[in-house]
């Protein structure tokens, strides 16, 4: 029990204590996730006010400075709260003979650097891809996931607006993916994280880019909003467009659907009025059977 305790202990800590290193700039630039998502959120800002898709959406649209939280809360304080929870889990995979080793299945340390990125980005990104399917195609799931899609006007910091229960369902299985790489990261898996970061802050920002052919393989805005799209086909109901980072595996699996791109749609889903507007309230909606 102690050694459990000790590996919460550690990991709780250090993250607190990497965190405020990198608020302080003491830690290398290229993992300095903090400034990193505060530079790139306002570049992408800039760019939602020079060329802006829905010309009559208001600079600071509505629930701007709720989502504004929700990008600090997710990406930093959750983290702080949920890594020593993590390593925990780690020790008792590890007391079971469950390690990343056992379970690999390709080594990406024989790759060149590209290979290895490229191998890594595919892999994270289809597991967040499948997750994100599985938060529309089950209620317990839909339940917490309805944060996210309660977005009305829609801009780059909605990007990081989800419950905080996403990030339980989700990295679990982020885990598992690098686990499936004998637990190995690329040197250079900042490239990724922080790619990732910002074409997610495009997908949902108020600009207009399709990326010309390059859509078939990259999620882009026009994309993304019919994903939060109030009405869709029947027979599509569970949703479209589940693409994180990529579209590629939307196309693969026949879950693509734009069948226009004004930018005109209402957002939201069919009870969306039942979300409360504050974000303390909702850190707690989508643990009853009515929300």
């Amino acid at each position: 029990m102690n050694t459990y305790i000790e590996a919460f202990i550690n990991a709780f800590l250090g993250t607190v204590n990497w965190t405020w290193k990198s608020i302080l700039f003491e830690v290398p630039w290229y993992t300095n996730y903090f400034w990193g998502l505060v530079v790139i959120s306002i570049a992408v800002w800039v760019l939602e006010i020079a060329f802006p898709w829905r010309k009559e959406q208001a600079l600071f649209r509505k629930d701007f400075w709720v989502d504004a939280i929700y990008m600090f809360f997710n990406f930093f304080v959750f983290a702080i709260i949920i890594s020593g929870v993590y390593a925990v889990l780690e020790q008792l995979f590890s007391s079971l003979g469950i390690t990343m080793e056992s379970i690999a299945l390709i080594n990406l340390k024989a790759l060149p650097v590209w290979g290895q990125l490229l191998i890594f980005f595919l892999i994270s990104d289809f597991v967040q891809w499948f997750t994100h399917v599985l938060l529309h195609r089950f209620n317990f799931l839909w339940r917490f996931h309805k944060v996210h899609h309660s977005v009305k006007e829609m801009g780059f910091a909605a990007h990081l607006r989800y419950h905080w229960m996403e990030n339980v369902f989700y990295k679990p299985l982020k885990i598992f993916a690098v686990m499936l790489l004998g637990g190995f990261e690329p040197d250079q898996a900042f490239i990724v994280h922080f790619a990732a970061i910002t074409i997610g802050h495009l997908n949902h920002a108020n600009i207009k880019l399709t990326y010309g052919p390059l859509k078939y393989i990259f999620n882009n805005p026009v994309m993304h909003l019919y994903h939060h799209a109030y009405t869709l086909p029947k027979e599509r109901h569970y949703g479209v467009n589940f693409g994180i980072s990529l579209s590629l595996w939307d196309y693969i699996f026949k879950t693509n659907y734009i069948p226009e791109a004004s930018g005109k749609l209402t957002l939201g889903y069919s009870d969306d009025t039942k979300m409360p507007n504050n974000f303390f309230a909702q850190l707690f909606y989508g643990f009853r059977n009515g929300d």
